[in-house]
């Protein structure tokens, strides 16, 4: 793949989207430990559901302002007259599970973090605050692990496939390509 800056990136990464090169340099595979963003790439790798990433990444803009920028104080509070104003948004994906999900989901997630003090020390109890280093894989053991217990809470669009690609995005697994510039950097935590 020819990139402009002379660097090599995952194969995922598409050259002519300046936003998922941001994306892939600055985000993917950072460590998160912010609940506020933890709960936004939750929301939003349900969303992909089906989809592309980059189909998602280039309407977060319009995910953030339709859902009250991930607020989740106000996401636990959506009822049906906001639900139905999110199904009538052409700016977002209109799928009406996905939409209840994201409302069900915020509810399960302030559960977890009143049990675990954050979602944070939630998500990385699993891997013991450690980052898993592997490559080439959709599912393993722990988005196994982690999607069985989210989906046990009553969590929706949860499933391995989509707990993988979230413990990627928020850096619990980092998987950049071996000949990607970010392949032996170490991530920075946020």
């Amino acid at each position: 793949m020819e990139w402009t800056d002379g660097k090599m990136r995952c194969q995922w990464a598409n050259p002519k989207n300046e936003r998922y090169i941001r994306y892939h340099d600055e985000e993917w595979g950072v460590p998160v430990h912010n609940d506020h963003k933890l709960f936004e790439m939750l929301v939003l790798e349900a969303f992909q559901a089906g989809l592309t990433w980059e189909c998602v990444l280039n309407k977060r803009e319009n995910f953030r302002k339709a859902f009250d920028d991930f607020d989740l104080e106000k996401v636990c509070g959506y009822g049906e007259e906001k639900i139905e104003e999110l199904l009538n948004n052409p700016d977002i994906i209109r799928n009406q599970l996905k939409i209840r999900a994201a409302v069900t989901n915020a509810r399960i997630f302030c559960q977890i973090q009143q049990e675990y003090q954050s979602f944070s020390d939630y998500l990385w109890h699993f891997t013991d605050g450690k980052v898993i280093y592997e490559t080439g894989q959709t599912r393993s053991e722990l988005s196994d692990m982690v999607s069985k217990d989210l989906k046990k809470r009553g969590m929706k669009f949860v499933g391995t496939t989509i707990i993988y690609a979230y413990l990627q995005a928020v850096g619990v697994i980092y998987s950049h390509d071996e000949r990607c510039f970010l392949a032996a950097g170490q991530p920075v935590r946020q």
